[in-house]
């Protein structure tokens, strides 16, 4: 069950009291970004700044370390993270093109989140999977071998599950 804003807050402020009294509150910083992004899904500006007035931090050095690290997500991510292999023997096999398929299936750019919040794309330089090249990895699993053709069709089976698994869930709230 998806839990409501202010229960979202009260576990934030919860995982932040728990530091309090420990020696350099404001060093567990990263942690407690850790704790939003888990919550929220992403970090938000509004819970930055929440952030920033329970930890007595200003919110310019939270956006500081949000941004620098490459954990941390400042937009909604996808269902499903897509991530593009662009290491050389990935880019040598093909890819481009790959990449440029998966934009124009998704009608997206390099680190955006389709308007239905199913795929986000990102690219990596290296998957360590060089034997399988090209590759993208689909949240945790890799694809191997991949054209741009096998890489369309696997979008469109993850589309296709996770709109069954919303009509699942339709009918089971009826």
């Amino acid at each position: 069950m998806e839990q409501t804003l202010d229960n979202k807050q009260a576990e934030l402020k919860t995982f932040i009291d728990g530091f309090r009294d420990k020696e350099h509150f404001e060093s567990y910083l990263i942690a407690v970004l850790h704790k939003a992004q888990e919550i929220h899904g992403y970090l938000k500006k509004d819970v930055m700044d929440d952030i920033a007035r329970e930890m007595n931090i200003p919110t310019s050095h939270i956006w500081g370390v949000a941004t620098f690290y490459h954990y941390f997500n400042l937009k909604p991510i996808g269902k499903y993270k897509i991530s593009i292999c662009l290491g050389t023997a990935c880019y040598v096999k093909g890819a481009e093109r790959i990449l440029n398929a998966v934009k124009k299936e998704l009608g997206i750019e390099m680190g955006d989140t389709t308007p239905d919040e199913l795929f986000t794309l990102q690219i990596t330089r290296c998957l360590g999977a060089c034997g399988l090249a090209p590759v993208a990895m689909i949240n945790d699993k890799i694809h191997g071998e991949l054209t741009a053709e096998k890489m369309v069709d696997i979008l469109r089976k993850y589309r296709k599950a996770a709109m069954a698994e919303a009509a699942e869930k339709a009918k089971e709230q009826q």
